[in-house]
């Protein structure tokens, strides 16, 4: 099989990608927005169940407010785009049951072949052990959406800035999350860096890869 990339220019890629401190206001196009939009819908998520919701804010006032809201840093505001990266609060059997709904409308296949499936998710996550711990749940596959739009955008030259740095319950407020059953993890500008971001030619530091990868 062919691969779609290259080993030297996956590295490539990741070699060039960091945490963009200072954006350009260059636009993202149009296209490219919407080939990272559908590669945060493709992400993985445990039992495929996708508990997030993906919030792209372009109001300017609002983005103002978020940026007082994440300690005054730039990018909030600078970047062609921002996402803010939601997670469900709690996970309901009609939740499983409105993604087994979802199987069977794209697979093509009776909701009650599934039985075992959404009763398996149920008894996991719902009822079970887990369900003491499902905003902890939640919130680890949003960040495996996070790393897989910084990917995306950056093997399309787009840079992103991972953001922890900001006040979720301030974020809440402004968005207006309340009642909404989601609840803000983290957020991610996107968009073009800057021809004077100092931070784009510092060497990454990272431990060496004896260090880090255990073959067993």
């Amino acid at each position: 099989m062919t691969a779609a990339l290259s080993a030297q220019d996956l590295l490539t890629v990741q070699n060039r990608r960091y945490a963009t401190k200072k954006f350009e206001t260059t636009p993202i196009p149009a296209e490219t927005w919407a080939a990272l939009e559908a590669s945060l819908v493709l992400t993985p998520s445990s039992f495929g169940l996708q508990p997030w919701k993906f919030l792209v804010v372009s109001d300017p006032a609002v983005r103002a407010k978020l940026k007082e809201a994440s300690w005054g840093q730039a990018q909030v505001e600078e970047a062609s785009h921002l996402v803010v990266f939601l997670a469900k609060d709690t996970l309901s059997a009609e939740d499983v049951q409105h993604f087994i709904a979802r199987i069977a409308e794209v697979r093509g296949v009776a909701p009650e072949s599934l039985a075992g499936y959404r009763d398996m998710m149920v008894g996991t996550l719902v009822t079970g052990p887990r369900a003491a711990h499902i905003q902890e749940w939640a919130t680890r596959q949003v960040y495996i959406a996070l790393g897989n739009f910084m990917t995306s955008a950056a093997l399309l030259g787009v840079d992103t800035c991972p953001m922890e740095g900001l006040d979720p319950a301030r974020y809440d407020e402004i968005l207006g999350l309340a009642g909404t059953g989601y609840h803000t993890v983290c957020a991610c500008p996107a968009g073009y860096r800057s021809g004077d971001d100092k931070y784009a030619a510092l060497a990454k530091v990272r431990f060496p890869v004896e260090e880090i990868v255990v073959h067993r």
